[in-house]
């Protein structure tokens, strides 16, 4: 470095630090403080006796751990087999974690029982091993009074809301061999047996409720995140040819999503080549792309244990036919009205009249589409929300419409993410293409690149 490059490098750093006190970064949309923000709203809205909540025990086959959305939502921990006891109207938080053996902390790494300043740094009342918690429970419960809220509930997933799970779960119990209670019903079961005294009150409505508006934090990861997966599906776009399988095409999001600070996926990504399309779930992402098909991508990073959502669906070749622009066009304007028509005070009977009377207006056929309002997205990719109430600043939902023709070998979906604010909403996906001309010129940059003819 030459002294004479020094004074302005001095310069460009006292300027850098000083936007960072006039603007500083957003907090971590997980942060102790905006975990213990979420639990006094919480313990004020119940205002008596003790809240018991219940983290994730295990991760699943071949995945990483990933803490249950509620646990994760109040205290931004990872560890697994926690206990969460908040004594409402004292308004504390305490934490119970599963005592290790010394093999155990070779293994998997000590929890927080070994970190002596967590408490503090948590914004917890106290932190203790999980065999004092019955006793725990016992005593504040006689001091506190005989309410205890405990998920009564199915909590959600990664991939599925609370009504989702309940059906897995029916759906299971149609063989009396897996007709097994939830973990929330057996937990449940036990604190009825355990404290029958106990007025056993479900919290999952609260939460629910809670979690359905975000935060300034957790608005701007999802912006981030929104970004990323669309830049993930932009990458798999420029990567189709004839005679690439599917899963080239996800293996180019993936890595991409990865590579940029993901901790994973959403959902397991949907790469449908023509008549695969029509299966809105598919998941084999196996066949081979064809000249002259369509191909449908359904895709979500999990970015700071935010989810995103977002589909596009683009020709093989690079050029839509007419009838694949026909149907296209369809669930575009579809989409495109839905989106425009999300705003505070908008519920789903008066989106589907927008959403008509604008296609009535530019004389588009939308072969039965409806402005919907198809699912929220936060902690989980099928978030909790109120579907037949007003929609209200701060919630984030996805509008994915889709005409699907398996006679034809044709499904079409278009999907983005969007965050309602004060005066209508954001898209978070929007820097991917969805517009036709848009499509066909980022997909015949891609074919001029490989030298590759239309």
């Amino acid at each position: 470095m030459s002294r004479r490059a020094a004074p302005a490098l001095l310069l460009l750093l006292v300027l850098s630090l000083a936007a960072g006190v006039l603007h500083p970064a957003p907090a971590a949309p997980f942060a102790p403080e905006e975990c213990a923000r979420r639990r006094a709203q919480l313990m004020a809205t119940t205002g008596e006796g003790l809240t018991v909540l219940f983290g994730a025990t295990a991760a699943a086959p071949g995945s990483r751990f990933r803490q249950d959305n509620d646990f994760y939502y109040l205290t931004g921990i990872e560890d697994s087999g926690t206990v969460l006891v908040l004594e409402n109207a004292r308004a504390e938080a305490h934490l119970f974690l599963p005592e290790q053996s010394a093999r155990e902390i070779m293994v998997s790494g000590a929890n927080l029982l070994r970190d002596a300043g967590a408490a503090a740094r948590l914004r917890l009342r106290s932190i203790a091993g999980l065999s004092a918690l019955d006793e725990f429970l016992a005593r504040r419960l006689n001091a506190s009074g005989t309410a205890l809220y405990a998920r009564l509930a199915p909590g959600d997933t990664l991939d599925s809301d609370r009504y989702e799970e309940r059906l897995a779960i029916a759906r299971r119990s149609r063989s009396h061999f897996n007709a097994y209670p939830s973990p929330d019903l057996a937990r449940a079961a036990r604190l009825r047996e355990l404290f029958p005294d106990a007025r056993l009150l479900d919290v999952s409505p609260l939460l629910a409720k809670m979690r359905s508006i975000k935060s300034e934090a957790e608005i701007e990861s999802l912006r981030r995140n929104g970004r990323l997966s669309a830049e993930a599906v932009r990458q798999a776009m420029l990567r189709t040819r004839p005679g690439a399988r599917e899963y080239t095409l996800e293996a180019a999001a993936v890595g991409w999503v990865l590579a940029h600070g993901a901790r994973g996926l959403a959902f397991q990504p949907i790469v449908a080549a023509g008549l695969n399309a029509c299966t809105w779930h598919y998941e084999h992402n196996d066949k081979l792309l064809a000249a002259g098909e369509l191909v449908l991508m359904d895709f979500g990073a999990d970015l700071d244990h935010l989810c995103m959502d977002i589909s596009r669906t683009w020709p093989v070749s690079g050029t839509f036919s007419p009838e694949q622009r026909e149907i296209y066009r369809a669930v575009l304007e579809v989409q495109k009205a839905t989106i425009a028509a999300c705003r505070p005070g908008a519920d789903a009977a008066s989106i589907r009249r927008v959403v008509a009377a604008k296609l009535a207006e530019k004389k588009i056929d939308a072969r039965g589409l409806q402005g919907d309002i198809h699912h929220f997205v936060g902690l989980g990719t099928h978030d909790g929300g109120p579907q037949d109430s007003p929609l209200q600043p701060g919630m984030v939902l996805a509008v994915e419409p889709g005409l699907y023709y398996p006679e034809k070998g044709i499904g079409v979906r278009i999907e983005d993410t969007i965050v309602i604010t004060a005066d209508g909403c954001e898209v978070l996906t929007a820097a991917v293409p969805k517009e036709i001309a848009a499509i066909e010129a980022l997909l015949r940059s891609r074919l001029k690149g490989s030298g590759l003819q239309e």
